[in-house]
C-alpha cells in the first residue's frame, strides 16, 4: 500500500495530444471532458482527436520506423528509456494525483498503479539492453551441404497501442515500452473515460527525454471510430489491446485484410476453487478485498467463489461480515481501498446484472445499491450473491464491480467442471492446505494463469495471457518481449 502523500486533490492533466514530436490540440479544436468518478463533475478537458488526427499520427509513426535509426540502435533507446524512467520518478506524484482524479482510485492503493509501472520502465530498458537480437544456431546439414543459421530478432513496425480506462498508466506504459524497446514505433490511443494518463506520458515523453518525433504518439479522442481506425491502417503492423471480448473481436475483423498482428488480453470471469481443508478465515476475506479493493474493475478478479457445500454457510458468513467492513468512500482520504466505480454507465451495468441475479434465485446476503452515507459519486455497496445457478447470467458475464457470486460444490470435479464453464480463461484461484492437491486442481483449470494460496502468478518476468475468449499472446516475461519481434532466419555459407 502507498502512503499518502501531503499534496493531495483533484488534479487535470495535459490537454494536448502528442503527435510527430508537438503537443497539440486536435486538428478541428475539439475537446471533451473528464469527469471525478468520486464528485460527479468534469474536471478538465482533452483533445478530441478525430480519425485525420489518427491519420497523422500513424504517418509520423510509420515515418520514423522506416527513416529513422530508431529500430536498429539499441543504445540509444536504452538512453531514451532511462531518461523516461528517471522523468516518470520526477512526475511521479502529479502522475498519482490525475490518475486519482481520472479513475477514482483510492490514493492509498495507487501502488500498482504508479510506483510500479514506473518501474517497468527500467526493466525494460535494461532487458532490451542486454537482450540477444542475433543468434547463431550452429552449422545445420542440408541437402547442398553445411549451411549456419542465425535468428536475427527484429522489431515489427508500427505498434498502435488501445488501453482501457481501470488501470490506464500502468497499461499505457505495459503495452507501449516493451514495444518501443525492441525498436517499434507506437501510436497510443488511450481510453475515453481516463485520457490524461496517455497525455501526460505522451508530454513527459516529449519534454524530458530525446526519443525522436513520430517514434511516440498520442491520439485521445470521445469517438470509437478513431481507435477502429487505428486497428484497420494498413500501415500499423502490430495492436496491442486491453478490454472488452466484444471490443477484441472488431480489432481482429479490423486487421484481417492485412492480417495484422494482434496483442488481446480480453475478458475474464475467473473462478475461486476453495477445497474443503482450505483455511477459510485465511483466504476469503483476501477474496473480499481484492474484488473491492480496485471497485471490482480488474480482469483477473477470481469473481465466482466455489465453495463446498459441506462448509458453504460458514463460508458465506466469513465473506459477508469482511464486505460488510470494507472501507470505502473519498479516494482522497487515508485508509479508504474501495472508491467509485469510473462511470454512472459502469456503475448502472453492475446494477443491472446484479439485479438479473436475484432474478434468476440469487440470494443477495449483502449489499446490491448505494451506500446511503455517500450520496454523490458512482458507488456501489460491496455485494455478495449466494446460490448462484453457475449457467445463468450473473455468473457467466464479466461484472467488473464489487461483486462476488457463490455457488456450492459436491465434488471436486464438479467444482472444476463449473469454473471451466465459461467462454473465458484469464485467471483462477485455488485455496487448500494440501499444496500439492491444490496444484493438482490448478492444472485442470482451462485458463491463463492461477493463484495457489493467495500467491499471486503477476510478476514483470512471468508471461501473462488468458485462452478461450479471454485473449491472444503474452505480456510479460521473454515471451512478452518476444510478441514484439520478428523472427528472421538467415542460412549462410559456414
Amino acid at each position: 500500500m502507498t502512503s499518502v502523500q501531503t499534496e493531495t486533490g483533484i488534479l487535470a492533466g495535459e490537454q494536448r495530444m502528442l503527435i510527430d514530436g508537438e503537443l497539440q490540440p486536435a486538428a478541428s479544436g475539439a475537446t471533451f471532458g473528464v469527469e471525478h468518478p468520486a464528485n460527479e463533475t468534469v474536471v478538465g478537458d482533452v483533445a478530441d482527436g478525430s480519425v485525420h488526427d489518427m491519420e497523422r499520427a500513424v504517418g509520423a509513426a510509420r515515418r520514423a520506423f522506416d527513416e529513422t535509426d530508431w529500430s536498429r540502435d539499441t543504445d540509444f533507446r536504452f538512453h531514451c528509456l532511462t531518461q523516461l524512467h528517471e522523468a516518470l520518478q520526477r512526475n511521479q506524484e502529479r502522475l498519482r494525483r490525475i490518475l486519482v482524479t481520472e479513475v477514482g482510485c483510492p490514493i492509498s492503493v495507487t501502488g500498482s498503479q504508479i510506483e510500479s509501472p514506473i518501474d517497468e520502465v527500467r526493466h525494460w530498458a535494461e532487458y532490451g539492453r542486454d537482450f540477444d537480437y542475433l543468434v547463431d544456431t550452429g552449422l545445420h546439414d542440408t541437402p547442398l551441404g553445411p549451411a549456419r543459421r542465425k535468428l536475427h530478432h527484429e522489431p515489427l513496425g508500427v505498434v498502435g497501442a488501445i488501453t482501457p480506462w481501470n488501470v490506464p498508466f500502468y497499461l499505457n506504459i505495459a503495452e507501449t515500452i516493451p514495444a518501443l524497446m525492441a525498436g517499434n514505433t507506437v501510436v497510443l490511443k488511450p481510453a475515453q473515460l481516463t485520457p490524461w494518463s496517455g497525455t501526460e506520458l505522451g508530454r513527459i515523453i516529449a519534454e524530458e527525454t530525446d526519443i525522436p518525433a513520430g517514434v511516440f504518439n498520442v491520439v485521445t479522442s470521445n469517438a470509437n471510430e478513431v481507435g477502429a481506425a487505428l486497428s484497420a491502417d494498413p500501415r500499423v503492423d502490430m495492436i496491442t489491446f486491453t478490454g472488452s471480448t466484444a471490443t477484441g473481436r472488431a480489432i481482429l475483423a479490423a486487421g484481417a485484410a492485412t492480417v495484422k498482428k494482434n496483442l488481446l488480453e480480453l475478458g475474464g470471469k475467473s473462478a475461486h476453487i476453495v477445497l474443503d481443508d482450505a483455511d477459510l478465515s485465511a483466504c476469503l476475506p483476501l477474496a473480499a478485498m481484492m474484488a473491492c479493493v480496485m471497485s471490482g474493475q480488474s480482469c483477473i478478479l477470481p469473481s465466482r467463489i466455489l465453495l463446498p457445500r459441506s462448509r458453504y454457510e460458514d463460508g458465506l458468513a466469513i465473506l459477508k461480515a469482511s464486505m460488510e467492513g470494507f472501507p470505502m468512500g473519498d479516494p482522497w482520504t487515508p485508509g479508504v481501498m474501495q472508491g467509485p466505480q469510473i462511470s454512472a454507465a459502469q456503475r448502472c451495468k453492475v446494477f443491472g446484472l446484479i439485479e438479473a441475479g436475484t432474478d434468476s434465485g440469487a440470494r443477495l446476503v449483502t449489499g446490491g445499491g448505494m451506500p446511503e452515507n455517500l450520496p454523490v459519486g458512482y458507488y456501489v455497496q460491496p455485494t455478495l450473491l449466494a446460490d448462484v445457478d453457475p449457467n445463468s447470467v450473473v455468473a457467466q458475464e464479466e461484472i467488473f464491480g464489487p461483486v462476488l457470486t457463490v455457488t456450492p460444490y459436491d465434488s471436486v470435479d464438479e467444482a472444476i467442471a463449473i469454473a471451466n464453464n465459461t467462454i473465458y480463461g484469464l485467471s483462477g484461484e485455488v485455496s487448500g492446505a494440501d499444496v500439492e492437491r491444490a496444484f493438482s486442481v490448478a492444472t485442470r483449470m482451462r485458463t491463463g494463469n492461477v493463484t495457489i494460496n493467495g500467491k499471486s502468478h503477476f510478476g514483470i518476468d512471468s508471461p501473462f495471457g488468458g485462452t478461450g475468449q479471454s485473449g491472444l499472446g503474452y505480456r510479460n516475461g521473454a515471451p512478452g518481449y518476444l510478441e514484439y519481434l520478428h523472427i528472421k532466419t538467415i542460412g549462410m555459407p559456414e
